[in-house]
């Protein structure tokens, strides 16, 4: 390049909007004119300067500033600011998350300032009351990230930095004596080290080159470090970890509830490491059954302020990708010391219920435990029990399965939402790469543990909930799930109705009931899991509370984490408080508890959304050896940019942009939610069966381009 670049020298509208925001702040009690702004601001150029008073104009109409007289403005000193987390879209438009009641508010993307995705921010309110409130930044107060994942640019005298998260990262500019050694098109981890007031782009340097682009390991860490988790423990973690031993200590056993003569069995996903909940069945003389839900006893291993346990808490919960599992602790503890393997002594932390036949709970215990796993099942070799075929402990488990059905149809009759997840997995070659992709259905085998794991979930919060009615009320986690939103669900009901279906309640607490019986009505047609799916969107996010508010989707009036302390720092949490009750402790945790179940319930939103990426970036690597190749899809979205086909073979999902789609001008209906084209009136809707060929894929991008044939 023949020009030496300088980012101090570009004035971009936002950075621009900033700088005049910034400046009435510094001055809220003066009156400007548009020439003292631009003699403040150093704005010379003729076209800058008209720029300056557009964006002067727009700030008085959307309330930040008050035009006094013609062309002096001053700071609007009412106007209302309030403060939470940003979320943007990949669109660059954002919402603030309150986490109150009250509305998320919308931020325009001239609007965001120099916000990045998860920082906390400061917003004016530009717009309030009926519909939707709008409002921009007026200050980062804290951002989620410094430092990001991406691809070095080069140029002559300088390179750029840019983002594989375009939601969660920035264009950097980098000197070329900030690149520790990084060439073109390495994969870096990048930091900011400063964001001038007056540039459009920060200035920053390399922390770490991971290696070539394009690679399914360099991709993974990106997507892991694009919403800030570690994808590597600290030397001081694996060093705690390594100490940890297997061999259980004798005085320790004497102290805690033995279970090692009773029939003892885990069940689990085929390539699952880490067994953290087992289930004992023990036949009592009065007919009734004993069964225990014993759970890896983390909190032995795991002293509360420890390296290991600050290290956990960081991470929040371990992170599932298609190819590799990120534990919130380490493989010696995960996978060995406290991993339920078979054949082997355990310590764990039981929940013990005296059962009839009929599912009836009679009785309930609590307590530590140490236990012999006698078999380890994968969930297919129970399914192969449940359906007929001979295996070990067949009788047990044809009776836990029958108990199991009892209490799930308990759960559904009193408003629990039955919603049968579809998991995208792949079948990965000796290189890693995909070499086809299937769905993965909730069987038999599956409801049999989540039922036992719901069931101890709850009677724990029960326990604490009616232990803190007696005295002060207990310092605890729920794991809630709020009430969905009427007009989301109004949303779902128009949705819907394109299938021809209805969705009628009197009130909220008929919502679940109906829903369940839609579901029932058009099981094994096309639009099944579409539905299913917008159903899910339509519905609050659960979360970690200290208030509890029950859990609707559940029908549980008290609910809580409690069987996977191996990776969820909530179960863990909960194992501490639960011994503590039982053990007539003085009670450590006080309001710190709402701040650790707000950043674990953060840290569960990024767990989502890198293993979401992930599925996204194995699909568009498998889709790309199909390039050319024609399928059968169902439109699974529509947007005011095009059409969101799911193959129909391999569960793949690409686009076709509006103006792709032949035979006419297309345009999205909102009212609607369909596709519609101008002249010929034709509609694309959710449901549709279309022939497609797949025209191109950008696996970086995670896109797949369809053509409509």
């Amino acid at each position: 390049m023949s020009k030496k670049f300088n980012p101090k020298r570009t004035k971009s509208k936002d950075s621009l909007t900033y700088s005049i925001r910034k400046l009435f702040d510094a001055n809220i009690s003066k009156e400007l004119n548009h020439k003292e702004i631009c003699s403040f601001l150093n704005v010379r150029e003729n076209e800058l300067r008209k720029q300056v008073y557009d964006i002067l104009k727009y700030l008085s109409t959307s309330g930040f500033l008050t035009e006094k007289t013609h062309g002096v403005f001053c700071r609007n000193k009412d106007i209302k600011t309030i403060e939470g987390e940003i979320q943007i879209t990949q669109r660059g438009a954002a919402f603030l998350l309150t986490g109150k009641k009250e509305t998320d508010v919308f931020i325009a993307p001239q609007n965001t300032n120099k916000a990045l995705n998860g920082d906390f921010v400061r917003v004016a309110i530009l717009k309030d009351g009926k519909g939707r409130r709008e409002g921009c930044v007026t200050e980062v107060l804290q951002r989620e990230r410094t430092q990001f994942v991406g691809t070095i640019s080069m140029h002559d005298t300088f390179a750029y930095f840019l983002p594989d998260n375009q939601k969660s990262g920035v264009k950097i500019y980098l000197p070329k004596e900030k690149l520790n050694g990084a060439k073109d098109q390495d994969k870096v981890i990048t930091k900011i080290t400063v964001w001038p007031k007056s540039a459009e782009f920060p200035f920053g340097e390399v922390v770490e080159i991971l290696g070539k682009k394009n690679t399914n390991s360099t991709e993974m860490i990106g997507i892991l470090l694009s919403q800030g988790i570690d994808y590597k423990f600290p030397q001081e973690v694996i060093a705690a970890a390594e100490v940890v031993t297997m061999d259980l200590d004798e005085n320790e056993i004497k102290n805690r509830r033995d279970f090692r003569n009773i029939t003892t069995f885990t069940i689990d996903p085929i390539d699952a490491k880490d067994f953290d909940d087992a289930l004992s069945i023990l036949h009592l003389e009065n007919g009734n059954i004993e069964v225990g839900i014993h759970i890896a006893d983390v909190s032995h291993y795991v002293q509360e302020g420890s390296v290991l346990d600050k290290e956990a808490l960081k991470r929040g919960n371990s992170v599932y990708l298609v190819d590799r599992v990120v534990p919130m602790l380490p493989e010696q503890i995960s996978n060995l010391a406290c991993s339920l393997r078979p054949n082997e002594d355990k310590f764990t932390f039981s929940a013990v219920f005296e059962m009839t036949l009929e599912g009836e709970v009679i009785n309930e215990w609590f307590g530590k435990t140490v236990i012999h796993s006698d078999r380890r099942f994968t969930y297919e070799e129970a399914q192969e029990i449940i359906e007929g075929k001979e295996g070990d402990f067949r009788e047990d488990i044809l009776i836990l399965d029958k108990i199991a059905k009892i209490l799930r149809k308990y759960r559904l009759k009193a408003g629990a939402l039955n919603i049968e997840s579809e998991e995208i997995r792949f079948k990965l070659n000796d290189e890693g790469n995909p070499e086809s992709v299937y769905s993965k259905t909730s069987k038999d085998a599956h409801k049999l543990i989540e039922e036992f794991m719901l069931l101890a979930n709850k009677h724990v919060a029960m326990f604490i909930h009616k232990r803190g009615q007696k005295k002060d009320v207990i310092p605890f986690v729920y794991r809630c799930h709020d009430k969905p939103d009427l007009l989301k669900i109004e949303t779902f009901k128009m949705f819907i109705n394109k299938f021809g279906h209805e969705l009628k309640f009197g009130k909220i607490e008929d919502i679940a009931k109906n829903i369940n019986s839609l579901f029932e009505e058009i099981k094994g047609t096309n639009e099944y899991s579409l539905v299913q799916s917008m159903a899910i969107r339509s519905m609050a996010k659960a979360s970690y509370e200290t208030q509890n508010i029950g859990h609707f989707g559940l029908a549980f009036d008290y609910y809580a984490h409690f069987t996977s302390p191996i990776r969820r720092y909530a179960d863990l949490l909960v194992h501490r408080i639960l011994l503590e009750e039982l053990t007539s402790q003085k009670h450590r945790y006080g309001n710190e508890l709402t701040m650790v179940c707000k950043h674990i319930s953060k840290m569960e939103r990024k767990a989502v959304e890198a293993e979401r990426e992930s599925t996204k970036y194995f699909q568009s690597l498998f889709m790309q050896d199909h390039v050319g190749e024609e399928f059968e899809g169902t439109v699974s979205g529509v947007a005011d940019f095009g059409l969101f086909i799911k193959l129909n073979d391999n569960h793949c999902e690409g686009m076709i942009s509006l103006q792709d789609i032949p035979g006419d001008r297309f345009y999205f209906d909102a009212d609607n939610y369909c596709i519609v084209g101008a002249r010929s009136k034709k509609q694309y809707n959710f449901g549709d069966s279309v022939k497609v060929q797949v025209v191109g894929v950008d696996v970086r991008k995670r896109q797949i381009t369809l053509e409509l044939l």
